[in-house]
């Protein structure tokens, strides 16, 4: 069965971030992992998406070093699938 991978970027999105990772983790296809790309925020976005990860495995975290923007951010989440 193949695996479908979503990848979501976060930058200050605290409001919408716990809405679409629900969104995600409540899917009828069950065969998915959830790449979240933590694009140096500085809202409670991450801290949100680690509590989440912690509940769900197939939730993974990947940590920018800077902020690169959502086209950027998307392809560090492609380059971990």
């Amino acid at each position: 069965m193949s695996k479908i991978s979503i990848i979501l970027p976060v930058f200050n999105v605290e409001k919408y971030i716990t809405k679409a990772l629900e969104s995600c983790i409540n899917q009828t296809f069950k065969n998915i992992e959830i790449i979240v790309v933590d694009d140096c925020g500085n809202d409670n976005s991450i801290n949100i998406v680690k509590e989440y990860s912690k509940k769900d495995k197939r939730i993974k975290i990947v940590h920018n070093e800077k902020n690169l923007g959502l086209l950027r951010a998307r392809y560090e989440g492609v380059k971990v699938v």
